[in-house]
């Protein structure tokens, strides 16, 4: 079994394929999604990290996980974004994470670390509809590739894609808004 929260040292770094060049300008859509504390709406979030999945203690990851470039560490980027809460409440950050989970998932993962922000379940992939986000096929499952956005008055201000190595998204998320306040 994997250790969900510890990334390992040979973990294949992905490359930029373009595939969010498209983003910075574009306005946020609205869009409500089921999430760890009820419905949200995506357009409500100032940061919204995306991730192709959590996994769970004791249960295998999808067959070639470690090995897909980007795939690994959404655990560990999701728990330093819960780390990081209390800054980027003071950076007047709303944050909010997305993946194609269900919501019972989302729920589950969101109860067992103690996640103080929404967790959004969007398993029918709207805000890659929307917003022609860059997904990838493992194992019979059409996932996010792992990317976070900042967004300033309804607009995406800034695109963290690829995010490498992913436990460290948070603190570059933090580092941008001390640079340029949300204000």
């Amino acid at each position: 079994m994997t250790d969900v929260y510890t990334l390992p040292d040979d973990l294949p770094v992905p490359e930029d394929d373009g595939a969010a060049d498209h983003l910075p300008g574009t306005v946020m859509p609205s869009l409500v999604l089921e999430s760890s504390q009820g419905p949200v709406d995506v357009a409500d979030f100032t940061v919204l990290y995306v991730y192709p999945r959590t996994g769970r203690p004791g249960e295998p990851s999808l067959p070639g996980w470690d090995a897909f470039p980007g795939a690994r560490g959404c655990t560990p980027q999701s728990c330093a974004f819960r780390d990081h809460a209390a800054e980027l409440d003071e950076l007047d950050a709303t944050v909010a994470g997305l993946s194609a989970q269900t919501f019972e998932d989302q729920v589950e993962f969101a109860a067992r670390n103690h996640m103080p922000y929404p967790v959004i379940a969007d398993p029918e992939l709207r805000l890659r509809d929307a917003l022609r986000l860059p997904t990838f096929e493992i194992a019979g499952h059409t996932l996010y590739k792992r990317l976070a956005l900042v967004v300033r008055g309804g607009r995406i201000a800034h695109v963290f894609y690829p995010v490498f190595p992913p436990d460290r998204n948070a603190a570059d998320v933090v580092a941008w808004l001390t640079a340029n306040p949300l204000g």
